[in-house]
């Protein structure tokens, strides 16, 4: 069972350090279709859905979802979903995804307790949009 945990979270961090590598540009210039495979199969290990299903979902219940999961899962899924969304948003505008994204950054910070330069920077850049 301990085991079980330690890898959704591995999953979920994973996957969340890809999306930030995707923000920052890192993964440019690679093969379109491969960097899709990658985020479709993270989507999957990671929320059993696809992303158009989760962002059909409201973010109050995205976040009783998380809420739901045991309580050491909340940081990294909140940072991760803010993660996700700020990426889709950045990708394709869409006041859904940068509100979204605003509220698991928010609910991240909350949450942690830690000061995120960076995200407190994205917050402020999605209030502006």
């Amino acid at each position: 069972m301990i085991h079980d945990k330690d890898y959704i979270i591995r999953i979920v961090k994973q996957f969340s350090e890809f999306l930030s590598k995707m923000i920052l540009g890192g993964e440019s210039g690679g093969d379109e279709i491969e960097l899709q495979r990658v985020f479709d199969t993270n989507m999957n290990d990671t929320f059993k859905m696809n992303f158009e299903t989760l962002a059909a979902m409201p973010a109050e219940e995205i976040v009783q979802l998380i809420t739901d999961k045991e309580k050491g899962h909340h940081i990294p899924y909140f940072e991760l979903l803010g993660n996700l969304f700020y990426f889709r948003n950045k990708e394709t505008p869409n006041p859904d995804f940068a509100a979204k994204a605003k509220v698991f950054y928010e609910q991240y910070l909350q949450t942690s307790g830690i000061f995120s330069m960076p995200i407190v920077s994205r917050i402020g850049e999605l209030k502006k949009d």
